[in-house]
């Protein structure tokens, strides 16, 4: 018979993680990328956005791009080829099932980011990164990256479920860059135009980033208009993915 569902779940996400470490493109993309930009833009020499240490305004934006290259492109384009090969269609009559699959992705996917979250505390410590965490910090973090995390997710599978292979990959990394560019990470929305700062509040890498960097730049209390942004993104794209996902 059929093994217990936990240790189904626990077996496919230990393979999901192996496969992960074993390919040197996704490990890039969630790892090295984030710790290098951490570690360039830092520099006060090289960018200047006026006072305070650029490493506190940093640091925050960079945990947001973790989960990201995570949650978003690194699943939608190893979900993308999995459902080009056979595999979710051969997985998804196993056992396991679909809901087990799904459940064992996403246990992936928090295992790689409090990884990332660790490697990056550590080297942004290094860099004089000092956080300014009020009281509930921890707390609002977590929750700030859960909901991060399935909005992200959520993205990534209707992608993934709804095109072709070769344009997941082609448009998760163009993704990617814009939220890089667009979200807040590594340069603040108040030097974009004060017209479409409200807008870029609303995507989920700007709701993200201000919402790390308000609760452990600023040490304020609980983001809840970022929350919120951050809830609905996930509930729609959720939704959505259900609806229109095909596992052939």
């Amino acid at each position: 018979g059929a093994a217990p569902l936990p240790r189904m779940v626990g077996a496919q996400a230990a393979l999901e993680f192996r496969t992960l470490l074993r390919n040197g493109e996704q490990l890039l993309l969630v790892l090295i990328i984030p710790v290098l930009l951490l570690a360039a833009f830092s520099h006060e020499q090289l960018v200047n956005f006026g006072p305070g240490k650029r490493i506190d305004f940093l640091a925050p934006g960079i945990l947001a791009l973790a989960v990201m290259s995570t949650a978003f492109t690194s699943q939608a384009i190893a979900t993308g080829f999995e459902r080009r090969y056979g595999v979710l269609k051969r997985l998804g009559s196993t056992p396991l099932r679909r809901s087990g699959l799904i459940t064992a992705k996403t246990l992936t996917v928090l295992v790689v980011e409090l990884l990332q979250a660790v490697v990056i505390v550590a080297v942004g410590l290094a860099l004089g990164w000092r956080p300014q965490a009020g009281g509930g910090a921890v707390a609002w973090v977590l929750l700030l990256v859960l909901a991060g995390t399935a909005a992200f997710s959520g993205l990534a599978l209707l992608m993934a479920g709804t095109l072709r292979a070769e344009a997941t990959l082609a448009g998760a990394n163009l993704l990617y860059l814009v939220m890089l560019g667009l979200g807040g990470v590594v340069f603040p929305l108040t030097r974009f135009p004060a017209a479409a700062q409200p807008w870029l509040k609303l995507l989920p890498a700007g709701a993200l980033s201000g919402g790390l960097r308000s609760v452990l730049q600023t040490g304020s209390g609980l983001p809840v208009r970022d929350l919120l942004v951050l809830a609905a993104w996930a509930v729609a794209s959720i939704a959505i993915t259900a609806r229109v996902f095909r596992w052939e």
